[in-house]
């Protein structure tokens, strides 16, 4: 019986603290017009539980999708990897989390007597230990190795392996990025990876903006808190004095860069002040945050996601309503 590291590993690349991080995020970000700060801000253990809750709702398809995408396929993707002929798999996934899904393709992998090592990425400790917990409880047989790495600015630096490896990038968390940076995240992982394994990509697909703005802007109110509870954050962890309640959640879509944005939009004249970052910031009213973009996809900016990336595409799976697709594709 197979048992995971006693501890997370940290990627050499990783750099300075986490407060370090804030501080500066919160200086570029908040320092700049227009006002922004990044995603991965989001995920503290209190906002990853509130994610948690967002991938539950009626309208937020997503997850549920790709759910039902990967247990059609998941049986399949292991028979092209066994080509390899090889009774070891690893398991890479970026971004992580709590790794909900994984669960699909670990039970695939043993059901074809592969022996499987799991290695979870993500920026988030926090996650990546609730990412083991579950392995450990669920699939007792794989080796759990999680690594705390910014997979977005470096490689990830896999050790040499013995066996196929399969990527996962699941969730369409590669929509929160740039078109640039996301190839950019498809090349880093492609240079660390051999010649015919394998990639998954979750892609969220252009659509009707009414499903759109659903999906970003649920009737519980559960993704505004959500996006609030990053300044919840900054004064939690850099002792802010943001009044989260003082901005309002907005969802909006762009159609002409084929994205949702999230904003913080200030209600009321604020003077904000972050005394770590030594950062002083006055909000006028309407004036706004922006938290996040996910770019939606269709079949060409798929294609031209994958040009040059280190990676040819195999197959583009999609439910039966075309709202989400997942990308089965291989390293060059």
């Amino acid at each position: 019986m197979a048992s995971s590291s006693p501890l997370i590993k940290t990627d050499g690349h990783t750099i300075g603290s986490l407060r370090e991080a804030l501080i500066r995020e919160v200086r570029f970000g908040l320092g700049n017009r227009p006002r922004s700060l990044p995603p991965w801000m989001f995920y503290d253990e209190r906002g990853s539980r509130l994610f948690e809750r967002i991938t539950t709702l009626p309208e937020y398809y997503p997850t549920r999708t790709e759910y039902a995408i990967l247990t059609q396929r998941a049986a399949a993707t292991m028979k092209a990897l066994q080509r390899r002929k090889s009774q070891r798999l690893r398991i890479v996934e970026l971004g992580a989390g709590s790794a909900p899904k994984t669960g699909i393709l670990l039970e695939a992998a043993l059901r074809a007597e592969l022996h499987v090592l799991y290695v979870p990425l993500d920026v988030s400790a926090d996650a990546l230990n609730a990412a083991r917990q579950r392995i450990e409880c669920a699939f007792p047989q794989v080796l759990v190795e999680p690594n705390v790495v910014n997979y977005v600015a470096y490689p990830p630096r896999l050790e040499p392996f013995d066996g196929p490896t399969l990527m996962l990038y699941l969730g369409s968390s590669i929509g929160n990025f740039s078109p640039e940076d996301a190839r950019r995240i498809l090349q880093n992982s492609s240079s660390q990876m051999r010649l015919g394994d394998g990639l998954l990509l979750g892609i969220d697909l252009a659509k009707d903006e009414s499903t759109l703005l659903a999906a970003y802007d649920d009737s519980a109110g559960v993704t505004a808190a959500f996006n609030r509870n990053i300044l919840c954050r900054l004064n939690r962890e850099l002792s802010a004095d943001f009044n989260p309640s003082g901005f309002r959640h907005v969802a909006r879509w762009n159609s002409y860069d084929s994205r949702i944005e999230m904003h913080l939009e200030c209600t009321h004249e604020q003077f904000v002040s972050i005394p770590p970052a030594d950062v002083a910031i006055p909000f006028a009213p309407g004036e706004s945050i922006h938290t996040e973009n996910s770019y939606k996809f269709t079949n060409d900016s798929i294609a031209g996601l994958f040009e040059n990336s280190g990676f040819a595409i195999d197959d583009v799976w999609k439910d039966i309503c075309n709202k989400y697709a997942v990308v089965w594709a291989r390293s060059l």
